[in-house]
């Protein structure tokens, strides 16, 4: 692994090399930092001789492992982790500022593209978004989820996880994640209002970020409980299920780690109608969907979805978590990827 830090450094651990390589924090995007360090790059190429090497971001990664690793013959993939066209430009927004934004990130994804012998998509949305701006050469690979950590068998000390983190009686529903102007949490935040008039649910809003003092204030419904960001897996996980529901509702999510982890522990999803969220929904039978930027549209879901079998949407959702998401089948497959184009 080669990763931007705080200070240069080598660590090793269970089969693990991992480079960290000195980079400047971004901007309000803490604890992210820009990756530099073309030669130290050059240098650990050399070193390692690897047979791919997988780049994880379309910023300005791709162009350092290009000129790192040329005239080595090593084949670069991509893993396309985030739709950035759509957060620099949200699908629905309208107007020739926007277009013109929008076809110069669709233009950059066109110039990436000739730099990598493929790029990995974690969804169909994913694969078909790219197709459609004029990346051909994506290949699927579902990624995986800790299938013993979250687990339905959490299930049975809910009631007791709902007392700790001093959960009222009645419906819980909750989204797990970074606070950001993409996840659509302003959609979520206002439908509540609503929900609280239809129900007795409860939303736990857990995690943090830039946007959380903003959605806070704008929140308007007294049933929200907001909690920091979970540290402690285990600790999330038993959150998790303690659920009646998830609710995703970001429709720029190339596959939607927090909703998958809701599905393998048994909670069904309620999702927006677009990004990889929604396909998982769909596959899985394990939820509902809504119109994706529509509070109204969210609220009359969540109150549907309080009227339906909320256990067998659950064993649903688990029943497609371990045919499609375990780490070993994901492995299996993205192993068999790189030997196809190691050759």
């Amino acid at each position: 692994l080669v990763v931007p830090g705080a200070q240069d450094s080598v660590t090793q651990s269970d089969g693990v090399r991992c480079y960290r390589l000195r980079g400047q924090p971004v901007p309000t995007q803490h604890p992210y930092r820009f990756m530099s360090g073309l030669r130290a790059n050059t240098r650990i190429f050399a070193h390692e001789s690897p047979d791919v090497i997988e780049v994880g971001s379309t910023g300005i990664v791709p162009w350092i492992v290009n000129r790192a690793s040329r005239g080595t013959g090593i084949p670069v993939v991509c893993f396309f982790h985030s739709d950035f066209p759509n957060i620099i430009a949200p699908h629905h927004k309208t107007g020739m500022g926007w277009a013109a934004a929008r076809g110069m990130a669709y233009g950059y994804l066109r110039a990436l593209d000739r730099l990598f012998a493929a790029t990995l998509v974690a969804s169909d949305f994913s694969a078909s978004e790219l197709r459609r701006v004029g990346v051909e050469n994506t290949i699927r690979v579902p990624m995986g989820v800790d299938l013993d950590r979250f687990h339905p068998r959490r299930r049975e000390y809910a009631a007791a996880t709902r007392r700790n983190a001093s959960v009222p009686e009645g419906p819980v529903a909750a989204y797990v994640g970074r606070f950001a102007r993409e996840k659509d949490l302003h959609v979520l935040v206002d439908a509540w209002s609503i929900v609280e008039r239809l129900t007795d649910a409860t939303l736990l809003m857990i995690g943090d970020g830039p946007l959380r003092p903003e959605l806070q204030a704008r929140a308007r419904s007294k049933r929200i409980i907001w909690l920091p960001f979970e540290k402690d897996r285990d600790r999330l996980a038993d959150l998790v299920a303690a659920l009646d529901f998830y609710i995703a509702p970001g429709p720029a999510e190339t596959f939607g780690l927090a909703a998958v982890e809701a599905l393998a522990t048994g909670i069904p999803v309620l999702s927006c109608d677009r990004g990889a969220v929604s396909e998982h929904v769909e596959r899985s039978g394990g939820g509902r969907l809504f119109a994706t930027g529509s509070a109204a549209s969210l609220a009359d879901e969540a109150k549907a979805m309080l009227q339906q079998d909320l256990p067998a949407l659950g064993a649903n959702g688990r029943s497609h978590a371990e045919r499609e998401h375990s780490w070993q089948g994901t492995f299996d497959r993205l192993f068999k990827v790189y030997a196809g184009i190691a050759k």
